[in-house]
């Protein structure tokens, strides 16, 4: 019989232009700050991480290809050398802010393309994995569980696995592209329902029926998603009726 868990993460994407944290912030544990690359930069860095701090959220970087034509969501042509640069420079402006704030920056989530090429192909998840050991080695990273980065970096760096509320999933654990008309989640019980999954049963229902064994540490809404805040609302809700607390992992 699996042990129900006594509390979960919920994280969100934010300034990313929606203009909903001051509604989101009090719903969530921790929060994923874009930093330049597809969204974001350091006016809208300070603000969010000023509503992070009056709510006790923690604040991460979300770093992706420097891509805000197709907002991150498309992979670019760019080297490996050339991305890195990028990367370096996305994270440390949340760093420094957090710095600024007197708070430390407690992860970091790539974005879209990146998060997604990070999960599927050996050669992102040894890039990403060489990043996070030589520049940010006791900072977490947010990444899907069962992952070719989560496989590669085990052991490697430090790691928190992530669900997503709001997203449909494949068989082979990926998530449904964004091109489908059923990737995203959005109906109230249906997004308890998968979430209550990951947390109480350990469980993903993949759009097949299939089953997915996952063991989930932080659940993910996405700002932009269409009814972000209600969605939360209803999250916390009846994750605390089912007596899951929300709180960010140490």
């Amino acid at each position: 019989m699996i042990k129900q868990r006594q509390f979960i993460d919920l994280n969100c994407d934010l300034g990313e232009g929606v203009g909903n944290e001051r509604e989101l912030m009090p719903l969530i544990s921790s929060c994923n700050l874009a930093c330049g690359g597809h969204a974001g930069d350091s006016e809208t860095i300070n603000s969010v991480i000023a509503l992070a701090t009056k709510y006790n959220v923690e604040v991460g970087a979300h770093p992706s290809f420097p891509d805000r034509e197709n907002f991150g969501r498309t992979a670019i042509k760019i080297s490996f050398d050339e991305l890195k640069n990028s990367l370096l420079k996305q994270i440390d402006l949340v760093k420094e802010s957090c710095h600024r704030f007197n708070i430390k920056l407690h992860h970091i989530k790539f974005h879209g393309a990146l998060y997604n090429l990070s999960a599927s192909n050996e050669d992102y998840a040894q890039f990403i994995t060489r990043l996070i050991e030589e520049y940010y080695p006791e900072i977490p990273i947010y990444v899907p569980f069962n992952s070719a980065i989560g496989n590669l970096a085990n052991g490697r760096v430090k790691m928190i696995y992530e669900g997503f509320a709001d997203r449909n999933y494949e068989k082979d654990g990926s998530l449904v592209s964004r091109s489908k008309n059923y990737a995203v989640l959005t109906d109230l019980n249906r997004i308890f329902e998968h979430v209550f999954g990951m947390v109480n049963s350990n469980e993903i229902k993949t759009i097949s029926d299939t089953i997915l064994n996952v063991n989930i540490d932080t659940i993910c809404v996405h700002g932009d998603t269409p009814k972000a805040v209600q969605i939360l609302k209803d999250l916390n809700h009846n994750l605390l009726n089912s007596g899951i607390e929300i709180k960010a992992v140490k």
